[in-house]
């Protein structure tokens, strides 16, 4: 199949920092290529992933993200120098509604994030035209009234990590500086079980920086260190170290890439049962599945009970690249087969 797949314009694909949305794209446009398809990929222009791209934007929108114009600008790019494709995945939000202008054109389009009233109504306006593609159950269980294609958890590619030891004797908290996400509730559960906490978390938004001041810094000490937003060399080194990934989140994330990378290097996740985590945490055999801030505590004091092998053979296994592009291929083909 020739397939052409449309990122967001708000950071490269694969992105240096923070960027989930950015990974998977890019996974996704490896694993395809690597199965013997066609794949172009409309990004921006410092993107490195190694299949054919196409842009209008030479960086990276990420002070912007959310706007309106850079991302219009970047849709309407990527139509109107798609090529000869036999179908477009398309990543954005704004996209999906531009492809009414191409009725010929089967387009599939993959919600990143939650399901709210106003993205519901939104995606119900165009469900019967476009494929939906959700990242979770849960996700999917959120958005009742809207028609869902498929449900497609992401993948990893396992060599890509290194298995570490966990010898690093400490937990380790690793995503965005945000109340639902939870450092406060990390610092806590660790504090209590006496165990130091290292954190490394995106905070560039107005909102981060406050929560992080108020509700972080003040506990920050030789035991809780925050080392800011690290790139993909460091997150791996701080990974493999970890005793634990703490993932106490209190929101109904859609999926959380970063377990699956935890596990990928053989670290236990420690996580509340919302939103994806029960999809992702074997409780008892790759993490444990906890209540509140005393279970965390309590299981941070059980984490020699799970296997790391154990946990490395999760991402080898069900959550990889290869499993995840077959899935796609496969729908894609549903919807090619429909359209003919």
């Amino acid at each position: 199949m020739r397939i052409a797949q449309i990122a967001p314009p708000w950071a490269p694909v694969p992105p240096p920092l923070y960027g989930g949305i950015e990974l998977v794209v890019d996974l996704l446009c490896r694993g395809l290529q690597a199965s013997g398809h066609e794949v172009t990929l409309h990004t921006v222009g410092e993107s490195t992933c190694p299949v054919d791209r196409r842009w209008v934007l030479p960086t990276a929108e990420g002070e912007r993200i959310g706007a309106a114009v850079p991302e219009l600008r970047h849709v309407l790019h990527a139509y109107d120098h798609l090529g000869d494709v036999d179908l477009v995945h398309d990543h954005t939000m704004m996209g999906p509604f531009y492809a009414e202008r191409f009725p010929r054109l089967p387009v599939v389009t993959t919600i990143h994030g939650p399901f709210n009233d106003e993205l519901t109504e939104l995606y119900r306006a165009v469900d019967q035209r476009v494929p939906i593609v959700c990242i979770s159950r849960d996700q999917r269980a959120s958005g009742p009234s809207v028609r869902v294609a498929a449900v497609i958890h992401h993948g990893l590619y396992a060599a890509d990590f290194p298995i570490g030891d966990g010898s690093g004797g400490y937990c380790l908290f690793l995503g965005r500086m945000a109340p639902e996400k939870g450092p406060h509730r990390a610092i806590a559960a660790c504090r209590q079980a006496g165990v130091r906490l290292v954190m490394a978390a995106k905070m560039r938004e107005e909102r981060e920086r406050r929560y992080f001041e108020t509700e972080v810094a003040p506990h920050l000490g030789p035991d809780v260190e925050y080392l800011g937003e690290v790139d993909h060399t460091t997150k791996l080194a701080l990974l493999g170290g970890a005793s634990a990934l703490i993932n106490p989140i209190r929101w109904a994330e859609p999926f959380g890439l970063v377990m699956v990378e935890a596990l990928a290097c053989g670290t236990p996740v420690l996580s509340f049962p919302e939103g994806a985590a029960p999809e992702i945490v074997d409780d008892g055999r790759t993490g444990f599945l906890c209540a509140d801030e005393d279970g965390l505590a309590a299981a941070i004091g059980r984490i020699g009970e799970i296997d790391r092998a154990t946990c490395r053979a999760a991402v080898e296994g069900y959550f990889s690249v290869e499993r995840m592009v077959d899935e796609h291929v496969a729908l894609y083909e549903r919807v090619l087969a429909d359209r003919a």
